[in-house]
């Protein structure tokens, strides 16, 4: 209805490619990077009833911090009925970035749908570059009908020992979160699984709760884990709401 832009992120004009009239919305942040001391702050309302998937053209990079810390806050508030699928591309942070990314989802009503995912890309890997300096925190928080359902905190510092330990990232730089809540069928994690069959197990997991579900990846090639959450997207749509993936047409350019 209408448009107001004021600072470094822009909405594109929202694109209608499926039937139902689920809105696809670009959120862009031409600047390209958060440096030390930039902080930038999302807030989505979706109203009763309404579908959008939300996503980003490109990923979000945290340079190295030489200002204090960095930070980007997303909050989702998901309107009874409606359906919310945020699905950003990657976060990557560069060696010596303080970076700390938080993302906040609240349901209105049983009847609504949040299915999102983060990546973390410690450092950049295809560059040959470790994060071997400075620190992340990643905080996710999902209420419905203002009660928790899934809360988590990650926080790292770079080279630090846990980073290494097999009993934690094992040295593997990519780690990828997955949270849908919302109606869905009872075997929508065995339908995960069948999907995504042996070979991902090394890197894939997923997990169903009363709520929802939860899928993690940690591995090397960040291409990989998109190419596995976006099948398991698939899965979840169907199984939810009873309608395959359409992947945004931005993630082909």
């Amino acid at each position: 209805m209408r448009r107001r832009h004021v600072g470094p992120l822009v909405v594109q004009r929202p694109f209608h490619p499926e039937s139902d009239g689920t809105a696809h919305i670009y959120l862009l942040h031409p600047p390209g990077g958060i440096a030390g001391g930039d902080r930038l702050e999302i807030t989505c309302h979706l109203e009763p009833g309404t579908r959008a998937v939300l996503t980003t053209p490109g990923a979000t990079k945290f340079y190295r911090s030489v200002n204090g810390l960095s930070k980007q806050t997303t909050s989702i508030n998901v309107g009874a009925g409606a359906v919310c699928e945020y699905l950003p591309q990657e976060t990557i942070i560069f060696d010596g970035a303080d970076a700390r990314v938080g993302t906040r989802v609240t349901l209105a009503a049983a009847d609504a749908t949040y299915v999102g995912w983060d990546f973390l890309s410690l450092g950049r890997p295809a560059a040959g570059e470790r994060f071997a300096r400075g620190s992340v925190q990643q905080r996710i928080e999902v209420s419905l009908g203002g009660r928790p359902v899934w809360f988590e905190r990650l926080f790292l510092q770079g080279d630090a020992p846990l980073n290494r330990a097999a009993f934690a990232l094992g040295g593997r730089p990519i780690v990828g979160t997955m949270i849908y809540v919302g109606p869905i069928a009872d075997n929508a994690a065995e339908r995960v699984r069948d999907c995504l069959g042996e070979k991902a197990r090394d890197v894939f997991s997923v997990s169903q709760r009363d709520q929802g579900i939860v899928c993690r990846y940690l591995g090397e090639m960040m291409s990989e884990g998109k190419s596995l959450f976006t099948r398991v997207w698939d899965v979840l749509r169907e199984a939810g709401q009873g309608k395959r993936a359409a992947t945004p047409r931005i993630w082909a350019t």
